[in-house]
């Protein structure tokens, strides 16, 4: 059978070249096995007619049988709009379409029959329905009085009619062509194991279902497939890297550790700091290179396990650094680490993009030499002026917020790569921590250090302004700081969110005793600097920002924090900006203001916050709710991937069944050479063949 893979989209009957151009610009589909892998993303049940007379306002959509009786046009340029009356002898319903009034009179005439189908609205007390779909009775594609399926398609598409029916007629040529079954792309026995449906099968009734039964069976295969190649190709990088890349031996715990663990720590380790730096020592000391990610909620004490580590790496004769992705985290890392190293005699040093020339030209020459012992900063370490006589142990903060290409620089600075451990405070639910950092082992702190009090988060309307800056003047009273985050910048025409210059001006009416500063995006780096450091050292009282603070102040007397409009933050970013404060050991609140007129979902969304400090449990429900979004930003790996069917938020059932069956395979044959497993590495390649390989990449 010929290759679908290889067999261009514009061959297939009803494409052309304009259409496949189309087609591969707006939906990367190229092949006719690519369109067959573009799925649809509902489905509606078109096995029931309506009678024009039975219409009701309870019905989403209605499928009805008819003839157009007339058109009219009305209104002029932009404003014109073509209706047409439709009667199918038990009444008449009108037609309103907006764009291709030409396209449409032409294309549907007056007495003919057509089977039509879309959404009734009512309207000055009628029924209409916009832009339905129409169909002659005798070109119909089989299957469409039952489960249709609809496909996204683009707005340059919709301009061109190549709209969802369009997709649809195509795949349906598609499949229709077909007559041999496709070549399985799953080995047997996972096949047999999982009991799944076959390719032929599934891709016939993803597009085409028979009944629920046979679509869910359909997406089971296709989602079972879809993870688990991805797991299959992450698995197999992570034991190829550990078992090819020799790392530095650290199995030596000298002077450094102990003498700040016994004499300098100022207070005691909680439980989950001492199990992850046993797991990091583990990997230290295996001789294999450590790619570890280190999840913990802000203030569970990660930078304090970091640099016990580093401080191994010290012990055992190299050098180690630690990357922050802004100068005022990266500065406020080196000020901290600093009282605590330098009695132990290290020498710590700072780079970052302000440190001058002067001030350089020493720090490089301590690098090259061994007497710069810890190195702090930000992508500024990542020049190739920068070099180490022997780094061993890289700390990544927040790193997220670091491309791929640019972390692997590091890996440069030195023959042998070193040890790499990641640190995220943004708590990551399991299933994407299985898929984005699929080639890292995890260790999570999930506990705060004692004496810490829990933050208190409140939901407050609008309508109580009043008594919330009572409350916030009190807080100022006392000597806290406090910060107000906005969503907007600017005022907007399609908004009513207070934006954040007005919002700056209105607390400095409200609170003219104190000191205001504002911090936003757009700002040039050395004034938002500037603005961050008055708050900082405390010149400032109050801080008027966006989500630009998510990540970085650390601000211990900061006591309050107010976000405006919260309902269109998503869990997680709450949870990360209720984390600038509860910093110290002073109670801390959390105000989240929104309207009173917010929908039920996003009452109980933002109820959850009340209820839980728990970053995992939020994390997971935002999941739930919004989806995973947009994961290729957070990867770890690299693998650049784009689900078509699968969802990690609702399929951890299946990515953890999809990933144990790569497991097995693997132990069973490693690099995939038993004649059986052919088809894996031929679907492996396919699948990420056209991605840059980053697998070797922490």
């Amino acid at each position: 059978m010929t290759d679908l893979a290889k067999l261009d989209i514009k061959y297939l009957p009803g494409v052309g070249p304009k259409r496949a151009d189309l087609l591969n610009k707006e939906l990367e589909i190229h092949t006719y096995l690519d369109l067959l892998h573009y799925y649809p993303y509902k489905y509606i049940d078109r096995s029931k007619t309506y009678k024009i007379s039975e219409i009701d306002g309870s019905m989403p959509y209605i499928q009805l049988r008819g003839r157009i009786v007339s058109y009219n046009t009305h209104g002029e340029g932009a404003r014109r709009r073509l209706t047409a009356l439709f009667s199918d002898g038990t009444g008449v319903i009108e037609l309103v379409w907006f764009k291709g009034i030409r396209y449409i009179t032409e294309r549907y005439k007056p007495g003919t029959e057509y089977t039509l189908f879309g959404r009734p609205t009512l309207f000055n007390g009628k029924f209409n329905i916009a832009h339905p779909e129409l169909d002659p009775i005798d070109d119909r594609i089989d299957n469409t009085t039952g489960l249709q399926g609809y496909y996204n398609t683009t707005e340059k598409m919709k301009n061109a009619f190549l709209n969802s029916k369009a997709l649809q007629k195509m795949v349906y040529t598609l499949l229709t062509s077909i007559q041999a079954p496709l070549p399985e792309t799953l080995p047997a026995p996972v096949i047999a194991h999982m009991q799944l449906m076959g390719i032929t099968d599934a891709l016939r009734n993803i597009h085409f279902p028979i009944s629920v039964g046979h679509l869910r069976r359909a997406e089971m295969r296709l989602k079972f497939e879809e993870l688990f190649y991805l797991q299959l190709h992450i698995l197999r990088y992570t034991r190829l890297r550990n078992q090819k890349l020799g790392g530095f031996r650290f199995d030596h715990i000298g002077d450094c550790f102990n003498n700040f663990y016994h004499h300098i720590l100022p207070f005691e380790l909680t439980q989950a700091q001492k199990r992850v730096i046993k797991e990091i020592r583990a990997d230290m000391g295996s001789g294999r290179q450590m790619n570890r990610l280190l999840q913990g909620d802000v203030g569970s004490g990660k930078t304090l396990v970091a640099l016990m580590s580093m401080l191994i790496a010290v012990d055992n004769g190299y050098q180690a650094c630690l990357m922050a992705p802004t100068e005022i985290l990266a500065t406020q890392h080196y000020e901290g680490l600093k009282t605590m190293v330098e009695p132990l005699g290290l020498r710590i040093e700072l780079l970052t993009g302000s440190v001058t020339k002067k001030r350089r030209a020493p720090i490089l020459e301590g690098l090259l030499t061994g007497e710069v012992n810890l190195l702090i900063g930000t992508h500024a370490l990542l020049e190739d002026t920068v070099h180490f006589a022997n780094l061993g142990f890289v700390v990544i903060d927040e790193q997220h917020r670091f491309g791929v290409e640019q972390r692997s620089r590091l890996w440069h600075k030195n023959s042998t790569p070193p040890h790499i451990l990641v640190m995220t405070a943004t708590p990551i639910p399991r299933t994407l921590a299985m898929t984005v950092y699929g080639d890292l082992d995890v260790s999570v702190i999930d506990q705060l250090p004692p004496g810490r009090k829990p933050i208190q988060t409140l939901l407050q309307y609008d309508s109580k302004r009043g008594q919330l800056y009572a409350a916030l003047r009190k807080q100022l009273q006392i000597g806290r700081q406090a910060y107000i985050v906005y969503p907007l910048i600017q005022e907007s025409e399609k908004s009513d969110l207070k934006n954040l210059e007005e919002g700056y001006d209105h607390i400095r009416e409200v609170f003219p005793e104190y000191r205001v500063c504002m911090v936003h995006g757009k700002m040039k780096a050395a004034e938002k600097e500037e603005q961050m450091q008055r708050f900082v050292s405390g010149e400032a009282q109050i801080m008027v920002a966006t989500t630009v603070i998510e990540v970085g102040v650390n601000v211990p007397n900061a006591s309050v924090m107010i976000i405006e409009n919260a309902e269109r933050f998503g869990l997680a970013q709450l949870h990360q900006l209720r984390g600038r404060v509860g910093r110290g050991a002073e109670q801390s609140y959390c105000i989240l203001m929104t309207s009173y007129k917010i929908n039920q979902d996003t009452r109980k969304r933002l109820e959850l916050m009340t209820e839980t400090n728990d970053g995992f449990r939020i994390a997971e429900a935002d999941m739930q709710m919004r989806g995973p979004g947009d994961m290729e930003g957070t990867q770890q790996s690299g693998i650049a991937f784009n689900l078509q069917i699968a969802n990690l938020a609702k399929d951890g059932q299946i990515l953890q069944a999809a990933r144990d069956e790569a497991n097995a395979l693997l132990d069973s044959d490693e690099r995939l050479e038993h004649p059986e497993n052919y088809i894996v590495r031929k679907e492996l390649s396919r699948i990420f063949e056209r991605q840059k390989n980053w697998g070797l990449i922490s």
